[in-house]
C-alpha cells in the first residue's frame, strides 16, 4: 500500500500514513482499550480530550469532539464511527475540522496471545500547501509511531491507567 503525502495538479493536499505493530495482548485486550475513543489522550500525545456526543459504547453513527495539538495549532474536530466490527475494526471519519481525515483501527491475531495493530490516518488536510505536504506527512508517520510505541508498552505493562 502506497502511504504518504500527495499533492494534485489543483493544489490540494493529501496525506495517508499507515503503521504497525505488534502487542503482547490478545486481540480484545488491544481492541477494548484502543478502540475507546475516551481512552485516547492516554496513549495519543497530541489527543488534549475527547467528549462523546453521543452516549458510549461505540457503535456505527457514534459521534465524539476531539481536541488535539499537531504542529503547533490546536485542531477541534467531530469523529463520526462509520464502521464497527469489536475486536477487528474502527473506522471513524471527521465530519467537521480544518483536517478531514479517516482513522481506522485494525486488530488481528498475532501468535497465540499477541495482537497486529494497523493504525491509518489518511485525509486532506486544509490550510496546508504541497510544499509542507511531505513535512505533515513525516509529522504524523512519527507521531503515530511513537503512539502506538505508548500504547504497546501500557498494555504490555498491564492494566493502562484509566480503564
Amino acid at each position: 500500500m502506497a502511504t504518504g503525502a500527495h499533492a494534485s495538479d489543483d493544489g490540494t493536499v493529501s496525506v495517508d500514513v499507515q503503521v504497525e505493530t505488534t502487542i503482547g495482548r490478545l486481540p480484545g485486550v488491544v481492541a477494548a482499550f484502543a478502540g475507546d475513543p475516551a481512552k485516547a489522550p492516554l496513549w495519543y500525545a497530541n489527543i488534549k480530550a475527547v467528549q462523546w456526543r453521543t452516549p458510549p459504547p461505540v457503535v456505527v453513527g457514534s459521534r465524539m469532539d476531539f481536541v488535539a495539538q499537531f504542529l503547533g495549532r490546536r485542531l477541534v474536530y467531530t469523529y463520526e464511527v462509520a464502521e464497527w466490527q469489536p475486536e477487528r475494526l474502527l473506522v471513524m471519519r471527521t465530519t467537521d475540522g480544518p483536517f478531514p481525515m479517516e482513522t481506522t483501527y485494525a486488530w488481528q491475531p498475532a501468535g497465540e496471545a499477541s495482537t497486529r495493530m494497523t493504525l491509518r490516518n489518511r485525509g486532506n488536510p486544509s490550510g496546508f500547501s504541497r510544499l509542507t505536504a511531505p513535512v505533515m506527512e513525516r509529522a504524523m508517520r512519527r507521531a503515530t509511531t511513537k503512539d502506538l510505541a505508548r500504547l504497546k508498552t501500557m498494555l504490555e505493562a498491564g492494566t493502562p491507567p484509566g480503564s
